[in-house]
């Protein structure tokens, strides 16, 4: 009579179980740990200007210096208002920062869609001169493009800070590797249909592309926002001055710096670029997850 052996079970020995469970946890320790250590060296320095904003000036000098301020003022934000016409400097900062951004949308999705779905010859060199653009730093730029915007006359006009950033590099990459993962069999389809190129590109590859578009808004009107060497150096009067501008010219004291201004003018400054990225981290986040890197 023969009888059936139930099957072996190989099953991981308590102690070795236990030692994995172990070492998991620890890991998972350690990366909570790296994560609050991050968190907690980008948000220090956001809460120490928004408190300095609120110091007098001798507080922020004093030494040992203190964390929270002991007579919390508002007086640098009404000095800043005053002092610095704070609605005329936000409203150049906001115009330069926003043509910028909208020339970046336009320009870098037509030249990221010319060399994602386009055939025509030199495209990949074209695409590697692009890239090689991105090595170049920007100080070496700075003569030549003010030698060019003097000789085009837009020198102390918002337009010779608008015109030389109004499409980037870092754009048309972005762009072209989002829209190389859009099928082609959908634009093979709108051209079969008769739909011109343009067409296709308007009404079909831009509405697909409205993630990668609004993490290319965030990443171009960030820098756009911050900009200072380059508008210190083409603007000139002070009616024409951007925020950053502004701050860095007229917080300066003759002896030391009125630190009190400079920080109340960051918190002004920093406000608009965390409102935006909030009202668009959910595209941002899917652009960045749905951008593979393709040839």
């Amino acid at each position: 009579m023969t009888t059936l052996e139930a099957p072996r079970q190989a099953p991981f020995p308590a102690a070795e179980t236990g030692r994995r469970g172990r070492l998991a946890a620890v890991r998972s320790w350690w990366l909570i740990a790296a994560l609050l250590l991050g968190l907690l060296l980008t948000i220090v320095p956001f809460l120490w200007m928004v408190l300095g904003s609120l110091k007098t000036q001798q507080e922020l000098v004093q030494q040992p210096p203190t964390w929270l301020p002991e007579n919390a003022t508002t007086s640098n934000y009404e000095r800043l208002w005053n002092r610095l016409d704070l609605p005329r400097y936000f409203w150049n900062s906001t115009f330069i920062a926003v043509m910028i951004t909208l020339a970046n949308l336009l320009f870098c999705s037509m030249v990221g869609y010319a060399l994602a779905k386009l055939r025509f010859v030199g495209r990949d060199k074209i695409f590697l001169l692009v890239l090689g653009t991105l090595l170049v730093p920007g100080a070496v730029m700075l003569v030549p493009l003010f030698v060019l915007m003097a000789r085009l006359e837009l020198v102390d006009s918002p337009w010779a800070v608008i015109l030389p950033a109004a499409a980037g590099p870092l754009g048309v990459f972005l762009m072209r590797q989002f829209m190389l993962g859009i099928p082609d069999d959908l634009i093979e389809a709108a051209r079969v249909d008769g739909a011109r190129e343009f067409t296709i590109f308007w009404k079909i590859v831009l509405p697909l592309s409205a993630p990668a578009l609004a993490a290319l808004g965030i990443v171009t009107f960030l820098p756009a926002w911050n900009a200072l060497l380059w508008p210190l150096v083409v603007l000139t009067s002070q009616d024409n001055y951007t925020l950053p501008v502004a701050l860095a010219i007229f917080a300066r004291g003759q002896f030391q710096a009125d630190y009190g201004l400079l920080m109340a003018g960051s918190v002004a400054l920093v406000v608009p670029v965390i409102i935006i990225f909030f009202l668009l981290q959910r595209q941002f986040t899917q652009s960045v997850t749905m951008t593979g890197i393709k040839g």
